[in-house]
């Protein structure tokens, strides 16, 4: 299938990487960060507490980030992306959207569901819609209700995560769309970006790599443990919030409970921490993916990614 050429916004990137959107983790610093050192910085709107803060976050980000542009025209940043969570439990999901539509947020990336008018919304403006999915029907679903690209979410993805192997979900997709592609799924390496391509994204989608990064949002012992921790201490269920996800087992342990002998999780009753802010999953549970044996350390943003594009560089080079 021939491709369709990328919008003009998902095209300044100097690395075709887009950093994941990290629940209570994501925020301007690591977003800005991410923006500066060219790939596509992500956090979700629902990080911003209380809602008033949302408006204070889009402000900072794109007035830094407009006058980094002004001062650097040969390296201008990339484009910055906000998460919905496009979900019945998610009061706030209009109002966040419409401080989108009045910052003219660039991406928007829904999850947990698909609607015609947060597309139309960031249609309105020229923004660019990606939904992350976990299978062939949910991709289906979104591209008929608008949204321009997917982020294909494979086995080994941190947090919420799917089941699918990443050559398996990219080649069913590639059978019948031909727009933009993220896909994630243990993604830690500029050689691992390389391979996404070679199966047919268009950008790799980390998130894992980027908690364990001086801008991020998240604990110190948290940033530790990944650097400890290799793909042998993940462990998927659906316990912690109803949906299967990957989890750091440390982290469980030090709750308290056995990683190797969690029970089922009750689909019925998910729990997102949308409402509170401060799940026990997300404060104490700590989400990851199977591609952290690569992270050594904790490091500044631009230094990962100054890593990554040379090993990207390597690769392709090595063809």
């Amino acid at each position: 299938m021939s491709r369709s050429p990328l919008p003009d916004t998902l095209r300044r990137v100097r690395l075709p990487v887009i950093g994941s959107p990290l629940f209570i983790i994501s925020w301007p610093k690591l977003v800005i960060a991410q923006c500066q050192a060219g790939i596509v910085g992500a956090m979700p709107a629902l990080n911003a507490r209380p809602a008033a803060q949302l408006d204070e976050w889009l402000a900072e980000i794109t007035e830094t980030l407009a006058a980094y542009d002004k001062a650097h025209p040969e390296a201008p940043s990339a484009p910055f992306a906000i998460n919905q969570i496009v979900h019945k439990s998610n009061a706030r999901l209009d109002q966040d959207m419409a401080l989108c539509v009045k910052y003219k947020v660039p991406v928007i990336i829904t999850s947990l569901g698909a609607r015609t008018d947060i597309n139309d919304a960031a249609h309105s403006y020229g923004g660019v819609v990606l939904h992350d999915i976990i299978n062939n029907k949910f991709a289906h679903k979104a591209i008929e209700k608008g949204a321009d690209g997917l982020v294909a979410v494979a086995a080994g993805a941190g947090g919420h995560a799917g089941v699918k192997s990443p050559f398996a979900l990219m080649q069913e997709l590639r059978e019948w769309f031909d727009g933009p592609i993220a896909l994630s799924g243990a993604i830690a390496t500029g050689r691992s970006i390389l391979a996404a391509q070679a199966m047919g994204a268009d950008f790799a989608y980390m998130g894992s790599a980027f908690i364990a990064t001086e801008e991020a949002r998240a604990v110190d012992a948290y940033k530790q443990m990944i650097v400890d921790s290799e793909s042998d201490d993940i462990v998927y269920s659906s316990l912690f919030t109803g949906v299967h996800g990957n989890y750091l087992k440390p982290s469980i342990r030090a709750s308290g409970m056995d990683p190797d002998k969690l029970p089922e999780g009750d689909p019925s009753k998910m729990d997102f921490g949308i409402e509170s802010g401060d799940a026990k999953v997300w404060k104490d549970i700590w989400g990851c993916g199977q591609g952290i044996g690569a992270i050594k350390s904790v490091a500044r943003t631009a230094d990962l990614v100054a890593r990554l594009k040379s090993e990207y560089d390597a690769a392709r080079a090595a063809l």
